[in-house]
């Protein structure tokens, strides 16, 4: 970088748009994050399974949030059962080059998803179709579905049971406050299953 003090001012930025942002999600979304954590919990105690799913960022969501379940979060416990449906390059192709790169999740939930599952759906825009046809199969086959999008929060926000919207038009801080809400949800969840003792 030619120019610090350009860059020290960028940096200081965009660090305070995200920390606003942030206070927003708290202060507009709490609500919503609980509930979808409750969701998560149910479905694992009744041993189902979480199917997460987006794509480029929320892809990289999807893979991030899938290996903590599965992983850890913090607390010791079990692996949960867990799912990115943005990860196998063969299915991927496959099913884009047979019936669309719009099916590529939507076939993956039709295959995997049964009635209690829950399916995590990212999606800055809201409007992505790949993930919205795998929402509308997601609750065709008894799926609860969890939206995480932005801006206006799109056709997600409406299709999913639980949407929680992060309100703004920055792609990059809708991605970071999605990365933090799912490591609350992952908090949540070890917290609650430990204490049902069901890990």
């Amino acid at each position: 970088m030619k120019n610090r003090e350009q860059a020290i001012d960028l940096i200081n930025s965009s660090l305070s748009e995200g920390a606003r942002l942030r206070a927003v999600v708290a202060r507009d979304c709490s609500a919503a994050i609980f509930e979808a954590a409750c969701l998560i919990s149910k479905c694992l105690q009744s041993e189902g399974k979480l199917l997460f799913f987006g794509n480029g960022g929320g892809a990289a969501d999807a893979q991030h949030l899938a290996a903590e379940f599965v992983g850890r979060f913090v607390l010791e416990r079990a692996g949960l059962a867990a799912i990115s449906l943005a990860t196998d390059s063969s299915i991927l192709t496959a099913v884009g080059n047979d019936y669309g790169f719009d099916r590529v999740f939507a076939r993956q939930v039709q295959a995997l998803g049964r009635p209690g599952d829950v399916a995590v759906a990212i999606s800055t825009s809201g409007n992505s179709a790949n993930v919205l046809e795998a929402v509308k199969e997601a609750k065709k086959r008894g799926l609860n579905v969890i939206g995480l999008t932005g801006k206006d929060g799109g056709g997600l926000a409406r299709e999913a049971r639980v949407a929680i919207t992060v309100d703004s038009a920055s792609t990059a801080r809708i991605q970071e406050c999605h990365i933090a809400i799912g490591h609350i949800f992952c908090e949540l969840v070890e917290h609650e299953l430990i204490e049902a003792k069901s890990l």
